[in-house]
């Protein structure tokens, strides 16, 4: 099966699908950060200011670069394989976590559960920089159900700032261990592959 360009995957399946996706995953550039920053956000309700009226807007749940990108890199296209449209057809969105996709720029369409998931690693990691550790965190959260993404994603991101920093500390230590050194972080992830 021939692959095709992903700019015609872009312009023929997904130019719009974001405007309604309940996650979207941005591949932009930041003028603080050198090379791609995958930016996850995800659509939430707003009161629109009069009466019963509501709109949603997109908010940030974290970015990703660097070193820790290309870690993740084969973690988060295991979780993209499983986006389809809403008849079920795959979307493909795998193919933009390659060389030729990671130049791409603009807006790709997540479902709650591939949302939910890509946020929380994409939240989780930005303080680790052990690739054992980050290979851990994503894999443990893959195997989350779409109920267990959303509640957790919700607890990191829903209360006070202290709350939400504390439930990010907590989470990560009970899926990845607390230091570097642990030789439990070996042993989970022989498990895991």
């Amino acid at each position: 099966k021939k692959t095709p360009k992903l700019t015609d995957l872009f312009e023929k399946t997904l130019k719009n699908r974001w405007r309604s996706a309940p996650f979207v995953l941005r591949f932009t550039q930041l003028a603080e950060y050198s090379g791609t920053v995958l930016v996850i956000k995800e659509r939430v309700e707003k009161d629109a200011g009069s009466g019963n009226e509501k709109h949603s807007c997109l908010r940030e749940r974290g970015h990703l670069y660097g070193e820790n990108l290309k870690i993740l890199q084969p973690r988060i296209k295991a979780t993209l394989e499983h986006v389809t449209d809403e008849a079920g057809i795959p979307l493909d969105l795998h193919l933009f976590i390659s060389k030729e996709g990671l130049k791409f720029r603009g807006n790709l369409p997540l479902d709650e559960e591939s949302g939910a998931k890509l946020a929380l690693i994409i939240k989780l990691q930005s303080r680790l920089h052990n690739p054992d550790r980050l290979e851990l965190l994503s894999r443990r959260v893959q195997r989350f159900s779409r109920e267990e993404a959303a509640y957790w994603l919700g607890r990191t991101t829903h209360y006070s700032m202290d709350a939400n920093r504390w439930a990010v500390s907590g989470l990560r230590t009970m899926l990845c261990g607390s230091t570097n050194n642990d030789p439990g972080i070996e042993r989970q992830l022989n498990r895991l592959r």
